[in-house]
């Protein structure tokens, strides 16, 4: 069982939920749970597709057998790693914000454990990208990356972040993204290898810019003066 116990809903319900979810993560953006239920029950069909994804991958069968965790227990080695290395720069990426692995919601709306899993290691996964595309975690960095997401994964959740966030834009934020990150984080999110299917644990040893060059990664452009 990933995360707590989990909730059977039928059609009916999850609309209620995904509503409520929806309506509330657009009043308080910081409710970390809202965002979450929304993704689950709106999010079903593009986790199976994932799934089967990972399924054809090596690194995804691997992943989905082993099923690690992006959890202080299985991650904090990446803290005494070389300065060049990917698991050392997610370790600053972290540390400067203060952030811990364990903050995620736990998965509450899928069906069955393996499609739990799946939603939980596309949430887990999130502050590998944020390292790998060099994006802050301001609101523009954070739509820029749900962009990336979207064309990773087609989440519903993905598209309606990203039309919540920028509505709370200001004039001067809303041309800086859509001039300037929008562009980059949809080129970035189809040129990239199918990020679902890294298992990104195994990779913390090797260099930051070889692992960017090996999977496609172009990171951020720097925002204009």
């Amino acid at each position: 069982m990933i995360g707590g116990a989990r909730i059977r809903l039928n059609r009916w319900q999850q609309a209620a939920v995904a509503v409520g979810s929806a309506v509330g993560a657009l009043l308080d953006p910081r409710r970390a749970d809202l965002i979450a239920a929304l993704g689950e029950t709106t999010g079903k069909p593009a986790f199976e597709r994932v799934l089967e994804r990972m399924k054809r991958s090596s690194e995804g069968r691997a992943i989905l057998l082993e099923r690690p965790r992006v959890i202080s227990n299985e991650v904090s080695h990446a803290w005494d790693l070389p300065e060049n290395t990917f698991g050392a720069a997610y370790a600053r990426f972290m540390g400067s914000r203060n952030f811990s692995p364990d903050d995620r919601p736990p998965v509450r709306f899928m069906e069955t454990d393996e499609l739990a899993y799946v939603a939980m290691r596309a949430r887990e996964v999130h502050d590998f990208w944020h390292t790998l595309f060099g994006l802050p975690t301001n609101l523009i960095g954070e739509s820029a990356l749900k962009v990336i997401e979207f064309e990773q994964m087609y989440l519903p959740m993905c598209l309606l972040s990203v039309l919540g966030g920028t509505a709370r834009f200001n004039e001067k934020q809303r041309a800086l993204f859509f001039q300037h990150y929008f562009p980059w984080a949809v080129q970035a999110g189809m040129r990239c290898t199918d990020l679902m299917c890294l298992y990104y644990e195994r990779h913390f040893r090797e260099d930051l810019e070889d692992v960017r060059r090996r999977w496609g990664i172009v990171p951020a452009p720097a925002a204009p003066k």
